[in-house]
């Protein structure tokens, strides 16, 4: 599986993410610069999680307006799966590939910690190597996860199964809408969540219940 991971300046997930990528399918992810006009012809594009320019204005508003975003709009309109953690989920929702915003957290404090999630929805190409329902753990890192869309979308999201992630057990970390921690675009191929699976996929993380999303994608593509 080839792949790619954006940059953009005050990005600090961007290595996490390419190891992960490279851990799970053998190959080094090209690393494309947000001032770059163009991304390689790859199967997987991962906009990754971080404080894209301070997070100034509004998570992920500044870097939805960079060169390459162009390119990424219509590489994902064409079908090439896009894997927007955190930061790249604040990203995709203000280039509006994802519908709904990512609010402050509710109780108004960065929170840094493992959450459980539950798997909403197995039957993606980010999912498929996981049981339905099935709770595992993943880190979170942010200040602004707290998704929130308006009735008519969340029903939708709910009735086209797009809701992938749930926050479980509890765990719901920022307040989030129907403990919503991850969806998908309306063709499948586009992902975003606010949890850090790249940063639990081997055994010096302490655990490998992020690798199952990378090893999914991998599965669909071969």
């Amino acid at each position: 599986m080839k792949s790619a991971v954006i940059v953009y300046p005050g990005i600090n997930r961007e290595r996490d993410m390419a190891r992960a990528l490279e851990l799970v399918t053998g190959k080094k992810p090209h690393m494309v610069w947000h001032g770059d006009s163009d991304i390689p012809d790859v199967d997987l594009i991962a906009v990754p999680g971080g404080f894209s320019y301070g997070d100034y204005l509004r998570c992920g508003a500044i870097a939805a307006q960079s060169r390459i975003g162009a390119d990424l709009k219509k590489k994902a309109e064409k079908g090439v799966r896009v894997l927007a953690v955190c930061n790249g989920f604040q990203i995709v929702t203000e280039m509006q590939l994802l519908p709904g915003a990512l609010l402050r957290n509710a109780h108004l404090k960065f929170v840094c910690k493992e959450v459980k999630l539950e798997i909403a929805n197995n039957r993606t190409a980010f999912t498929n190597a996981y049981g339905q329902g099935q709770v595992i753990r993943c880190p979170v890192a942010h200040h602004d996860g707290n998704y929130f869309a308006d009735d008519e979308t969340v029903k939708r999201l709910e009735g086209e199964n797009r809701v992938i992630f749930r926050y479980a057990e509890g765990t719901n970390p920022n307040g989030s809408i129907n403990d919503i921690a991850g969806i998908i675009n309306e063709k499948g191929n586009v992902l975003g969540m606010m949890p850090h699976p790249e940063n639990l996929v081997e055994p010096l993380h302490g655990g490998l219940d992020g690798r199952g999303l990378f090893e999914s994608l991998l599965e669909t593509v071969a």
